[in-house]
């Protein structure tokens, strides 16, 4: 990036010619902090100096001039600059500084032109009275009722003419949202008497009646439901054809669907006021089934019954059976992979928009390291193969009453089975399967509720990985590596979930508690007692008891315009008791990762100071991969700062990240076999892992994905100075000295104080 914005200052002014001037600074003076984001969008995108990158690609891959690429110069242009001075004069103005003035300066120097606008805002105007002109009394009552709920006009507050039209958007709201459905926002008007002496203004907000005649209110009618077939051709086409609750009249052309299962998304009711929000949120709810690409809602006023609308709302359905394929490159030092998937789906199955999905999943990793062939290289393997059924509503053996005014209610069961195999090492066999609700209290809080996840897990472990653990002490991971059986139940609630996307100031918060193994005891206790050399047996292998708490609280703040400050805390805790003396595989923590401490690769960080030289051997490092870096508490926390580099690169937008990780992951009790890896208070700073970094997030509209460059400043597994990694990105010889040492401690593993991570959507 440095090097492309080096490249792009060097070279752009090449090809202006004699009497043209690049635009390379603009500076807004005289404006407050509080307006300065958005003054600066009133200056003309012509004389905004352009990106660095941009015009570094225009240069490069434009030879001819051509505009396809990046972006042409931005040459300055005197008659842009005195338009741009008269918007931000208006500007102002608009925002109550009604005797604002804003000159402009250009200086030119070799070709490159800076444009400086200096504003004087001078007295702020307020607002004073605030009178209303409302000939329909029941408008005007209605209006009165409601307006201290969203009113922005309030004597002494600044004036503001954006607060004259959020008022009149308000207006035309309660109106729709209460029958109101020929209202039309010309209907109201503002008249503004400004004071120029004492500084104050006086607004009268007025409301129209249509005509001659008084504003009428709208109750609904029935409602006529068409499914149009995918190819929305209905020529020769017949429809079944349904009437439920005798207020909906359904004509399915698609012969898709069974009607009865949709009239839960829909919200206009025969008898009701014409509401607008029921309107939009019958639309939103059939779009969120996510089986219509088309939902249009519309209405036809009946002639022979005066005030009454004819609901009509068109569908045309997504296509019914899809199948995707996918695949990701994974690398870190010695350490390469490939994983590939493919996904089928029917989003119609039974009829009542259930989505059935099945996936295909396949990867292999590989060790440079090995040597020989590519076989020789191979690692290990994983192949999974999953079905889930999806049905949005709650599916339980009594009724719930269902709302779906807040959000979709789903049911989820699903089943996978896996297969994983680490070379000449170990074999895990999965089958599993869950039972999971979710649904919406409000718009910002939904709760999840898994009564029903279970595990089977069988393990073989070869011969000689078994005797090797055993004779090298390390035999803790036998009961992690061997058959076992995990049941458990857990419960989620997120807040804030609908909001992330936005760029607004808000907390973000989800928690999960899971609690197993308790009914496994019960059974294997009082119905079939039996036991093998790691505890009590149920289904022929022991079973974990376990609870654990998992949390992530998130503050987000906006910094104008689309600068954002996250800042994150992730804890965890798991605590495991009665038969097994640790927790399942799936359900340790471990550390790192491009959602985490980015520094690190997934698993390679901790516990606590916990470093492989520890195992006696380079064997035992290559087998235990993975598998000795798990911790039964962990903590990560982020700062990450995100920012907009370009609006279009390749047709899609370019934002840009600065972040600060820290964190780690610790084992509850001490354990000899992994020095330094117990949780300890008067300990913690020490065993606390830094790392920072930068990335690029390409936003294509319906997905993101990132590139993040994470840099080790702090590692915890070594002591004393030596943790503070950041020091050989000054001294490269120590840094060659350093990693030339790690690699004699802990072959095979390389130490890498860089990290890339590749991610889709954003981290959190």
């Amino acid at each position: 990036m440095l090097l492309i914005l080096v490249l792009g200052s060097c070279r752009s002014t090449r090809r202006l010619k004699e009497n043209e001037s690049l635009i390379t600074k603009l500076e807004i003076n005289g404006i407050e902090n509080t307006f300065s984001d958005q003054a600066y969008s009133y200056v003309s995108l012509d004389i905004r100096p352009n990106s660095p990158l941009n015009l570094w690609i225009y240069n490069t891959f434009n030879p001819k001039g051509n505009k396809t690429l990046g972006e042409a110069p931005r040459i300055l242009d005197s008659s842009l600059v005195e338009v741009s001075r008269l918007q931000l004069q208006k500007f102002l103005k608009t925002k109550g500084f009604l005797n604002a003035k804003v000159d402009s300066e250009i200086e030119v120097r070799k070709k490159r032109a800076k444009i400086i606008f200096n504003a004087q805002q001078n007295e702020q105007f307020n607002f004073r009275n605030v009178t209303f002109d409302v000939e329909d009394s029941v408008i005007k009552n209605l209006y009165l009722t409601r307006r201290t709920e969203f009113t922005r006009i309030k004597n002494g507050h600044r004036f503001d003419e954006d607060s004259i039209a959020y008022e009149r958007d308000q207006i035309y709201l309660t109106m729709k949202k209460n029958g109101y459905y020929d209202f039309v926002r010309p209907y109201v008007r503002a008249k503004i008497d400004t004071n120029l002496n004492s500084r104050q203004a006086d607004i009268e907000i007025q409301i129209l009646n249509p005509g001659d005649s008084t504003h009428q209110k709208y109750h609904l009618d029935n409602t006529y439901l068409r499914i149009q077939p995918t190819s929305a051709n209905l020529a020769g086409l017949k429809p079944d054809t349904l009437r439920v609750d005798s207020q909906y009249k359904f004509f399915d052309y698609s012969r898709f669907f069974k009607p009865r299962k949709l009239t839960n998304y829909i919200f206009l009711v025969n008898g009701y006021p014409y509401d607008i929000s029921d309107v939009e949120l019958t639309t939103q709810r059939l779009f969120d089934l996510n089986v219509f690409k088309s939902v249009t809602v519309d209405f036809m006023k009946r002639k022979d019954q005066s005030n009454t609308l004819i609901g009509l709302i068109d569908m045309i359905p997504l296509k019914k059976k899809s199948n995707r394929i996918d695949g990701e490159y994974t690398f870190n030092s010695s350490i390469t992979g490939v994983n590939a998937g493919l996904t089928y789906q029917n989003k119609n199955t039974f009829g009542g928009a259930e989505v059935f999905e099945v996936k295909f999943r396949g990867g292999f990793q590989f060790d440079k390291n090995l040597g020989g062939n590519l076989s020789d290289r191979l690692l290990s393997s994983d192949y999974q193969i999953g079905a889930s059924l999806n049905f949005p509503r709650l599916i339980t053996p009594f009724r719930i009453p269902s709302n779906s005014r807040n959000g979709i209610p789903r049911t989820r069961i699903a089943v996978n089975y896996q297969i994983y195999n680490l070379r000449e090492s170990y074999l895990r066999r999965v089958l599993g399967t869950t039972l999971t609700y979710d649904w919406a209290e409000t718009k910002y809080k939904t709760h999840s509720i898994t009564p029903i996840s279970i595990q089977y897990v069988q393990g073989r472990i070869s011969k000689d990985l078994e005797n090797y653990l055993i004779e090298q002490g390390n035999s803790f991971f036998l009961a992690t590596l061997r058959s076992q059986l995990v049941a458990s139940s857990a419960y989620t609630f997120t807040y804030n979930l609908s909001r992330l996307p936005s760029l607004s100031n808000f907390t973000f918060f989800n928690g999960t508690l899971e609690v197993g193994g308790n009914t496994a005891a019960l059974i294997s206790n009082l119905i079939i007692k039996d036991r093998n050399d790691l505890g009590n047996t149920l289904l022929g292998v022991p079973y974990y008891q376990f609870v654990r708490l998992d949390g992530d609280l998130r503050f987000y703040k906006s910094l104008g315009g689309e600068r954002q400050l996250v800042t994150r805390i992730n804890p965890g805790i798991g605590y495991y008791y009665g038969n097994m003396p640790s927790l399942p595989f799936d359900k340790q923590f471990f550390a790192g990762g491009s959602s985490g401490i980015r520094a690190w690769q997934a698993r390679t960080l901790g516990p606590g100071n916990y470093n492989r030289s520890s195992l006696e051997s380079d064997s035992a490092r290559l087998r235990l991969r993975n598998l000795d870096q798990l911790g039964d508490i962990k903590f990560e926390g982020n700062i990450e700062y995100r920012f907009k580099i370009l609006n279009d690169f390749f047709g899609s937008k370019v934002k840009g990240a600065t972040f600060v990780d820290f964190g780690n992951i610790w084992r509850l009790k001490d354990n000899p076999e992994f020095p330094g890896s117990q949780f300890q208070f008067d300990k913690l700073w020490n065993q606390m892992a830094i790392g920072t970094g930068f990335g690029l997030r390409f936003d294509v509209s319906f997905f993101v994905f990132r590139l993040d460059a994470g840099f080790k400043l702090k590692d915890p597994q070594f002591s004393g100075s030596d943790q503070w990694i950041g020091k050989y990105y000054f001294d490269r010889q120590a840094k060659r000295e350093f990693k030339s040492r790690y690699a004699n401690t802990n072959n095979p593993d390389r130490y890498s104080t860089t990290q890339i991570q590749f991610g889709i959507g954003m981290p959190f």
